[in-house]
């Protein structure tokens, strides 16, 4: 389904506004990624990369080796550049996995690649519901609303991330550049 720019735009601004102002609205997540969230938050850069490592490794685990392996497929697909197949077997995913953050997360950016927004605002939208501290998911909603014309809230968005990730080296690289437009800047 093909949702029109202007109905896209006020979608993607309510979820951000979602995301911004609300806390915890999913799932639990285990006491393990809270702790390697925390330590991320707090790790010198030296033991952040291990702390995000593990972190994203934790949330990319299903808990059946069934569903891992059709991450491990659609994602593959996606570094392909096979957007059709890695969207084929991410939908698998979210089919029989759908308490599974990840993989709506991954299917997100099968389908922004595809430049299937709506779907990947939808996609986006419910990874956030079950893991709102997901730095990477709200990267890419920052992406989206970048991409749309809200500057302003990607800007927002991009310090949520490194409010959770201050290592976030594309979230950083992104604020920077809106930043040198002007926008985004604190007083």
């Amino acid at each position: 389904m093909l949702m029109n720019p202007v109905n896209l735009k006020h979608t993607v601004a309510a979820l951000g506004v979602l995301v911004l102002l609300c806390g915890p609205l999913g799932a639990q997540e285990s006491d393990r990624a809270q702790q390697l969230l925390e330590t991320l938050r707090t790790a010198p850069p030296e033991q952040a990369q291990t702390a995000k490592r593990d972190l994203e490794r934790e949330w990319s685990r299903s808990g059946s080796a069934a569903m891992d392996l059709l991450l491990k497929r659609g994602r593959a697909a996606l570094a392909e550049g096979d957007f059709r197949v890695a969207i084929e077997h991410l939908t698998a995913l979210t089919d029989h996995a759908p308490d599974f953050a990840e993989g709506f997360h991954a299917r997100a950016t099968a389908y922004y690649r595809a430049e299937l927004y709506g779907p990947a605002l939808d996609d986006l939208e419910t990874a956030l519901a079950l893991n709102p501290d997901n730095y990477n998911a709200i990267f890419g909603l920052g992406v989206l609303f970048e991409e749309l014309g809200d500057s302003r809230r990607a800007a927002e968005l991009y310090r949520r991330v490194l409010a959770l990730n201050p290592h976030h080296e594309n979230a950083e690289k992104a604020l920077e550049q809106l930043k040198s437009e002007g926008i985004g800047r604190t007083l």
